[in-house]
């Protein structure tokens, strides 16, 4: 198997907690990222799930290098040369050359697109930044990726109100590929939109990661669209990764009782089928965790050894990996 383009080794990013009043001090630490480790391999789909406050928009956050790492190292072959360059250690003045290689999709189209610039002023802002365009072949690139994103070239002088849900998505799409990047993430890309919008803008990322190669890092709550478009799956819960495999050996043969439990969550569209009550309990407290593996308040498995220490990720089936003693 060829070296992956994302090789993320034991990332950790924690938020420092202080008292409110006048002399604050430190009286805590939010693990919002412990010791994660996956990798990512070109034109491949992994997919991110797990509760909200989990840590999984953090880890992305913090592989981009919108924040700095606590600890742990992030290599990213950018050219697929073998040479991967550890993110986690560059300078801001190194970093930002590998920033046109590694782009965002955010969740919320609106938010998102500065209401103030026309659609080509937001698509064009990230060549100008980087300036590896301008004038007549700056337009013309933007009038491709509209094409590409399916919006028309004409759009690019309209402002963000004037489109859909659907549409601004599609704009926040062309901004991130016009810089040409070999890895994106897409932080809850979908989840804001219609069903239906859902289902083209999932077909529209399939495409484009066919065209040009892109490798995903798909966040998502929705796991039937998880399902669709995802070649493997991390489950993270309370800052770590519990479970790792490929998508249909992850949904056909869960093992951590955690991803067991989100799978048993899903609506059943059959109302003949009762969800069992059983699988709704308390969410943990990232800033407050329980000694041993943080899932062990919750787990009907429990034993001794799972609140005497936090267990490692083992590979029990080839490619895939859980976290369970």
């Amino acid at each position: 198997m060829s070296l992956p383009l994302l090789s993320v080794r034991n990332l950790k990013k924690y938020f420092p907690v202080y008292s409110q009043g006048f002399f604050r001090r430190r009286v805590g630490t939010v693990k919002a990222v412990d010791k994660i480790s996956f990798s990512i391999h070109a034109n491949e789909t992994l997919g991110l799930v797990g509760e909200s406050g989990c840590g999984k928009t953090t880890a992305a956050h913090t592989i981009l290098r919108a924040f700095s790492p606590t600890q742990g190292e992030i290599f990213f072959d950018h050219n697929g040369t073998g040479n991967s360059v550890d993110l986690a250690t560059l300078s801001e003045a190194k970093l930002k050359p590998l920033r046109k290689h590694m782009q965002m999709i955010f969740q919320d189209p609106f938010n998102s697109l500065n209401p103030r610039m026309t659609v080509g002023q937001i698509i064009a802002e990230p060549i100008l930044i980087h300036k590896l365009a301008k004038g007549r072949e700056l337009d013309d690139r933007v009038r491709m990726i509209l094409k590409k994103v399916g919006l028309k070239p004409e759009h690019k002088v309209r402002y963000p109100h004037a489109f859909s849900g659907g549409q601004r998505q599609r704009i926040g799409i062309a901004r991130a590929l016009i810089m040409e990047p070999t890895l994106v993430v897409a932080d809850e890309a979908v989840s804001a939109l219609d069903v239906s919008v859902q289902a083209q803008i999932i077909n529209l990322l399939d495409d484009l990661q066919e065209e040009l190669g892109l490798a995903y890092l798909f966040i998502a709550h929705d796991l039937s669209v998880v399902r669709h478009i995802c070649d493997r799956v991390a489950v993270m819960y309370a800052g770590r990764i519990v479970e790792i495999a490929p998508t249909r050996e992850l949904f056909d043969n869960p093992l951590h009782p955690y991803t067991q439990l989100l799978l048993a969550s899903v609506p059943n569209p059959d109302p003949n089928i009762k969800m069992k009550m059983d699988t709704f309990s308390e969410v943990a407290d990232i800033g407050n965790l329980p000694t041993g593996c943080a899932f062990h308040p919750r787990c009907g498995r429990c034993q001794n050894a799972c609140r005497a220490g936090v267990p490692d990720l083992l590979e029990v089936e080839p490619g895939h990996f859980v976290a369970c003693q």
